[in-house]
């Protein structure tokens, strides 16, 4: 019979205690983010890949957002779907705008 590790991976699970907010720098990225895709989680994360790809957010790459603590990578994730959840949960709801233009009001007149 061979010989099985008794243990998961040695890796360390990424530490979620202190992910409620992140640095003002990538609150103010995942707003941008948000403002430009009213979309949540997953399709939030694709939004600000690209973004940080074509360095839209005050011309940072992804080197810029690494020094600032927020990494894309699959290992991190968690900590950076906690950020989006306490960022865009703690905005205001967005109103929906009107599908079309307004309509006049019929002005009331003799009798």
């Amino acid at each position: 019979m061979p010989d099985r590790s008794p243990a998961p991976s040695a890796r360390p699970v990424p530490d979620e205690s202190g992910a409620h907010m992140p640095p003002p720098d990538v609150v103010a990225f995942i707003r941008y983010c948000h403002r430009r895709r009213h979309v949540g989680w997953p399709e939030l994360y694709d939004e600000m890949c690209a973004v940080a790809a074509r360095r839209e957010f005050n011309g940072w790459g992804h080197d810029e957002f690494a020094q600032r603590g927020l990494t894309f990578t699959l290992y991190e994730m968690p900590r950076l779907a906690a950020w989006v959840r306490a960022v865009v949960g703690a905005q205001p709801p967005v109103k929906p705008e009107p599908a079309g233009p307004p309509r006049a009001q019929p002005v009331p007149g003799p009798a």
